[in-house]
């Protein structure tokens, strides 16, 4: 009942993406979550069309721009931090499957990431959980701490979304943080997130050939969906009244799936990540913040 309770509270207009997910996370602590694995089914397709529905507010000339703009940031970033990971994971002795699904996964796109390169490489479902588990800890952390330094030094709303899509792992996360900044920080941060989104296809085919294993690819369509919502807008001035209705369900869309995100961190995950998997996480995470940071001023 708590849960079903804090997700009706989550459809009052006022309530924020990190409200909900502080919400989320509260209750399933202090309270539990009884529906646990319905909550876990329903975030990913929730997740997935929010982000499409979001790209009726985003001008398609915008994203090619930004998209463009970002290819530099995001190759050069993507590689120095798949490079610093691997041999961070040799020196902490994290285990390879473990420290390649944690490197892909802060170097990319975080949970979609993992998921496609645990595919291909065949990873151990343990490998998999704990970097899942990593990814979510500091995702969470990420919505209440990114928007808070972004005022604090002061950065444009340009920068602030080119960082967070650099920085932050998930595209939710990097939607919920961007969209508190502003509407162009929300702008900039999602495209240059799915242009980075994009690499999951090379890495995984890079990886599978690696590990000598196969190479079954989990493609992001909704990337594809953000694309064409947003090119249904901006080249067509009669949609635009539709598409600003679609936003702002898409806004309470995404509200609803971070407290269902939160609803789904337990103890027990909590538990499940080794000191290894969490050390090796936290130092690179922190190492593409700063990187990142330096970059985009």
């Amino acid at each position: 009942m708590p849960t079903l309770i804090g997700l009706l509270i989550c459809l009052y207009p006022k309530v924020t993406s990190p409200m909900a997910l502080l919400l989320g996370i509260t209750i399933s602590l202090v309270l539990g979550n009884p529906y646990l694995s319905q909550t876990k089914k329903l975030t990913k397709p929730l997740l997935a069309w929010a982000i499409i529905g979001l790209g009726t507010g985003v001008n398609l000339d915008v994203v090619i721009k930004a998209g463009t703009s970002g290819v530099i940031f995001t190759f050069l970033s993507l590689t120095a931090t798949l490079v610093v990971g691997h041999f961070l994971g040799k020196w902490l002795r994290t285990d390879l499957e473990t420290s390649t699904l944690l490197n892909v996964g802060t170097a990319i796109c975080g949970g979609s990431a993992i998921v496609a390169v645990s595919n291909a490489i065949q990873a151990k479902d343990n490998s998999t959980s704990i970097a899942l588990a990593v990814v979510f800890i500091l995702n969470a952390i990420s919505l209440l701490v990114f928007p808070a330094l972004g005022h604090h030094f002061r950065l444009t709303e340009e920068q602030f979304g080119q960082w967070a899509a650099l920085a932050i792992h998930d595209t939710s996360s990097v939607v919920g943080a961007s969209m508190q900044f502003g509407a162009h920080a929300l702008e900039v941060g999602t495209t240059v997130k799915l242009v980075r989104a994009l690499w999951i296809i090379p890495v995984t085919l890079i990886f599978a050939k690696i590990f000598n294993r196969g190479t079954k690819i989990q493609f992001p369509f909704f990337i594809l969906g953000f694309v064409f919502t947003s090119a249904m807008v901006t080249y067509f001035e009669s949609l635009q009244p539709l598409g600003s209705q679609i936003e702002w369900v898409a806004r309470r869309a995404l509200v609803i799936a971070l407290y269902l995100i939160g609803s789904g961190l337990t103890m027990v995950s909590i538990r499940s990540v080794g000191a290894k998997a969490i050390t090796q996480g936290l130092l690179l995470w922190v190492m593409v913040i700063v990187g990142s940071f330096f970059a985009v001023l």
